[in-house]
């Protein structure tokens, strides 16, 4: 078993590959993540070179069919943002990120395929401070992460295999959740380290 990268009593943290720790890993009750699109949205004149960005090629490629497969076979549930960009089956559970956008130049929202037996739901938060307080160009809002949680509230273990920069562990820790985090970029795994690191918000 590979060792992690980070660990405390709950959160997990693996620098690597989904594809090589996944296998390594049990069961969970809830796969939350954010995959790679395969829309090059690190390309974004939005998203610069001089804040960091602009040179990654990680959003090349969409996530293949084969990994979600097995991603699915571990989770008992599943939130899967950007899941518009995959071949999943029909559901009516949502979830929707509204960001009250008022014309901006981003899209006015994003949404998240579930396995959920619910109905659709929507959240509103407008995304201040969108890039000068992120510190991974698709970053998304701490709130946002823990309302996701919420939907699953019988879950208590969630897996991130594209964790960025770490929000859904920083979230599943302040809910009093268990998680484990894989991110192939080293420096990600730094920053979600130093976010777990952090004492716990209390609710």
């Amino acid at each position: 078993m590979q060792k992690p990268y980070y660990q405390d009593s709950a959160v997990t943290i693996y620098h690597g590959d989904c594809r090589e720790i996944v296998p390594q890993l049990g069961r969970f009750d809830l796969l939350l993540t954010d995959p790679p699109y395969g829309i090059n949205i690190n390309k974004s004149n939005r998203l610069s070179v001089s804040r960091g960005f602009g040179g990654e090629t990680w959003d090349s490629e969409v996530v293949d069919e084969v990994l979600l497969s097995s991603l699915f076979s571990i989770s008992e549930n599943q939130i899967v943002w950007g899941g518009n960009y995959y071949m999943l089956k029909p559901s009516r559970c949502f979830l929707v990120w509204d960001k009250q956008n008022d014309g901006r130049d981003f899209a006015d929202c994003e949404y998240a395929w579930t396995s959920l037996d619910s109905v659709a739901r929507i959240f509103r938060m407008r995304p201040m401070n969108m890039d000068g307080g992120k510190a991974h160009p698709t970053q998304k809002p701490e709130n946002l992460i823990r309302w996701c949680i919420a939907q699953s509230s019988v879950s208590q273990t969630i897996l991130d295999p594209f964790a960025g920069s770490g929000t859904t562990g920083r979230a599943a820790k302040d809910m009093n959740k268990t998680a484990v985090l894989i991110e192939k970029e080293e420096r990600y795994c730094e920053i979600a380290a130093s976010r777990m690191s952090q004492e716990v918000l209390a609710l």
